[in-house]
């Protein structure tokens, strides 16, 4: 008896590997020449952080935003950290903005000022 030849074989291969860690998620670079963290993420910035309230597009929760800072990935990271843990609340680094849940500007203000860096409250 003859086989059929299976017209999807050429498709077949890798589907799904949870081989992950080898290459970087963002430059998809291999992990020892990735670029992303090379240099800071925002080096045209004023080295101002900004720091304003937000509510819109967010479902009519408060965000407390942070952007301006001319750090390294790596070191945003850090420090989104720091203030999550001083602020006793969740937040997110996206996209160099700094992102801390609820109405946090003055305590952002202070730790900021406190950590070095020149602070501005931005937007009201």
């Amino acid at each position: 008896m003859m086989k059929n030849a299976n017209p999807f074989a050429a498709l077949s291969g890798l589907v799904y590997s949870t081989d992950s860690g080898r290459h970087c998620p963002e430059c998809a670079q291999p992990e020892a020449e990735c670029i992303c963290t090379a240099g800071p993420l925002n080096s045209d910035s004023d080295g101002i952080a900004r720091v304003r309230r937000e509510s819109k597009g967010r479902g009519g929760k408060t965000v407390t935003t942070i952007s301006g800072l001319c750090l390294t990935v790596d070191e945003l990271k850090a420090l989104t950290t720091a203030l999550k843990k001083r602020c006793g609340c969740g937040g997110a680094l996206k996209e160099s903005v700094i992102e801390i849940q609820g109405d946090m500007v003055e305590m952002l203000l202070e730790e900021l000022g406190k950590r070095g860096f020149v602070a501005k409250k931005s937007g009201g």
